[in-house]
């Protein structure tokens, strides 16, 4: 364990509903860093949704605790006894410096209390319900009144994974001061599977392989890249097209495939770890519907792969139009997503594009985000912040909580 002296341990508790994605991703790295300098982490999660791989990992990084609590995504009388449960686990395992809730259901129960003192509690939502464009105005209205009230009132920092999240934030009214920016962080993907990922699908190696990691759900539209695919394929006999994930649209995605008759040119598997297969592809293309910041461009822009994304949250952070890769509309209309694709045909424009990219690639490190979270847990508490953590350019956040003190009820 990297116990570092100088730091005061602190105990955390950890919350998270989801375990796929992005937000499943972040949550082990930031245990574990967590765990690593030397802080007590324990950790909730729900089994509902879980994927047996992530509490296995989970189960391994050697946590003080690691508890299962029954977490429901959707809103019910289901979350009065997951609230009451989490304040019982929180009880018997505290009492806790912070509390940190990841996504939009843990982040409710975690940040709903009785009156009195409390332990401070951090929000990432790994973006907001209200930034899905096809949300309608009822829902929009309902979430965001909820995002607000709970950012305003009981949220001590909300942690915002891209700009675009924190400007999304900003919109709904939550106050500037309780926000700030952390970008996740990434490890490099590895770089020796290229032929054997090429091999094991029965792609040609000399075959210009777009690329597309994340789960078959309508967020991430996987339905839009197959659509666009199917608009170029014709044009471009040397593309072709690698998916990987799983989810409820992978047999919609499939079916889409066969009507479009790309079997021969368009895979779709979730049998082997996304990052594994980036390395395979020349260019990565996520036509997502909204982001917060996701993990898939992280891990494609630290491979150094030209970038194809639908313009939303976090995609300008890792991609300059024009210079690695194209930013397209976030629309189902396939035309301009299609003909970005097209371009990459000419192998002057991959070359420039791949050149570049692997000149941005060390922009995004696990430290980097560790460090960062950190300083906001260190700041929060009023406590002396080491200067190597000094990253985050976000100002004095001490005036703010000066005097709180910690309190053995967690909720």
């Amino acid at each position: 364990m990297n116990i570092r002296t100088s730091v005061k341990r602190l105990s955390l508790l950890q919350v998270l509903e989801p375990s796929g994605g992005g937000s499943g991703r972040h949550f082990l790295d930031l245990c574990r860093a967590m765990q690593h300098r030397g802080h007590s982490v324990t950790a909730i999660y729900s089994p509902v949704r879980a994927e047996p791989a992530f509490v296995a990992e989970l189960q391994s990084i050697g946590l003080d605790n690691v508890v299962p609590l029954d977490m429901r995504r959707a809103p019910g009388p289901w979350d009065l006894s997951a609230w009451w449960h989490l304040r019982k686990i929180a009880a018997r395992h505290g009492p806790f410096d912070l509390i940190h809730g990841h996504s939009s259901k843990a982040g409710a129960l975690t940040r709903l209390r009785l009156p009195g003192r409390h332990v401070p509690v951090l929000y990432t939502p790994h973006a907001f319900r209200t930034m899905d464009p096809t949300l309608g105005a009822k829902g929009r209205m309902v979430y965001g009144g909820i995002e607000r009230f709970l950012g305003t009132w009981l949220t001590d920092r909300l942690v915002c994974v891209s700009q675009d999240e924190y400007n999304h934030a900003m919109s709904l009214g939550i106050p500037e001061a309780r926000l700030r920016v952390v970008v996740n962080g990434v490890n490099a993907p590895p770089l020796s599977q290229r032929a054997a990922i090429r091999k094991r699908y029965g792609i040609p190696q000399d075959a210009l392989l777009f690329g597309f990691v994340g789960r078959m759900t309508r967020q991430k539209a996987p339905e839009r890249l197959v659509q666009a695919f199917a608009h170029m394929a014709a044009a471009v006999p040397q593309a072709y097209l690698l998916m990987i994930g799983v989810g409820e649209l992978a047999d919609t995605v499939r079916e889409t495939i066969r009507a479009c008759g790309l079997e021969d040119r368009a895979r779709l598997d979730g049998s082997v770890p996304g990052v594994t297969a980036i390395d395979a592809f020349d260019v990565v293309v996520m036509p997502s519907r909204y982001e917060a910041m996701s993990y898939v461009m992280l891990e494609a822009a630290a491979a150094g792969k030209p970038l194809v994304l639908a313009d939303v949250g976090g995609a300008r952070t890792v991609l300059e139009h024009g210079k690695n890769g194209y930013i397209v509309p976030n629309s189902n209309d396939p035309e301009a997503l299609a003909a970005a694709m097209a371009s990459f045909a000419d192998p002057t424009l991959l070359a420039s594009f791949t050149a570049e990219a692997r000149r941005r690639k060390d922009g995004y490190t696990l430290a980097g985000m560790a460090d960062a979270t950190e300083k906001i847990y260190q700041e929060l508490l009023g406590y002396p912040v080491p200067a190597q953590l000094d990253l985050t350019g976000n100002g004095d956040l001490r005036d703010a909580v000066e005097g709180r003190q910690k309190s053995a009820a967690a909720l």
